[in-house]
């Protein structure tokens, strides 16, 4: 790969967040340096270097989200497996805590489950049993996705390189035991203001959410950064997503999991 250009692509996307302007699509900058090597691996190279430069300026990783979970979605981007961005701390936001408008660009909100570990996942290939052992609880969670690209005009190395479309999170405060949940059946609501803009069933996460967190482990301990007790896991959308207005505010509700709140100011 052509490093420098790995480095200014990066710098662009970089410079869209902090100066609050989304930029124009990368994909066919990231092809070129790419060079004869898998694309993605690029696209991912640009995500790692943003992702180094928060690290160094004092960020801390709390855990994954897993985005292209939705069969749709991956039908639309072209592609047959889901992607990964990096979580922080300061993306975290509590049950009804409000989120300032400008903490992410161009929002979108999707209600997820979130698996909160209390073990390390280290193998190279990992099981349900593996992943349900691991997680000490599930949560329900809101993702705020953001885009640094312009009007949302993505496709798979565009959002990729742009930490999966990472935005911010807000997590629920019940935690709930995995045998108390049916991952696949559980029923999603979210609804703006009373009225009902998404859902959905966990079986709309790759078929199970458990199918999205295998996934994500065993990638994990690919690229090196296996995931760790206390990492947080957003496991992917149950429904669409809806946009987000000045002032909105959004209830979403998981069958097992209870409601949680998504507060905006103006």
């Amino acid at each position: 790969m052509n490093q420098q250009q790995i480095s200014d692509i990066a710098d662009v996307l970089w410079a869209a967040e902090q100066g609050r302007a989304p930029c124009a699509p990368l994909r066919e900058r990231i092809l070129a340096a790419a060079g004869e090597l898998d694309p993605v691996v690029a696209a991912y190279a640009v995500q790692q270097h943003n992702v180094q430069r928060r690290i160094e300026a004092g960020a801390r990783v709390v855990g994954r989200k897993i985005g292209l979970t939705s069969n749709a979605v991956q039908k639309q981007l072209g592609v047959d497996s889901p992607d990964f961005g990096m979580l922080f701390a300061d993306m975290a936001f509590g049950d009804g805590e409000e989120i300032p408008l400008a903490r992410t660009l161009q929002p979108k909100v999707e209600a997820e489950i979130a698996l909160v570990l209390e073990r390390d996942l280290t193998h190279e290939r990992h099981t349900f049993a593996d992943l349900v052992s691991a997680t000490a609880y599930a949560l329900p969670a809101i993702e705020v996705v953001g885009s640094r690209i312009g009007n949302w005009d993505i496709k798979l190395l565009d959002t990729v390189a742009d930490n999966a479309s990472s935005g911010v999170f807000v997590l629920g405060s019940r935690p709930v035991k995995l045998g108390r949940l049916d991952l696949v059946n559980c029923a999603m609501t979210m609804e703006r203001r009373g009225e009902t803009v998404s859902a959905g069933s966990g079986a709309a996460c790759l078929a199970n959410p458990l199918n999205a967190a295998v996934w994500l482990a065993d990638m994990m301990v690919r690229v090196g950064t296996p995931l760790r007790a206390g990492d947080v896991l957003l496991t992917g959308a149950l429904g669409p997503m809806a946009a987000v207005a000045p002032g909105d505010q959004f209830v979403a509700r998981i069958d097992g999991l209870g409601e949680l709140r998504a507060v905006f100011g103006q």
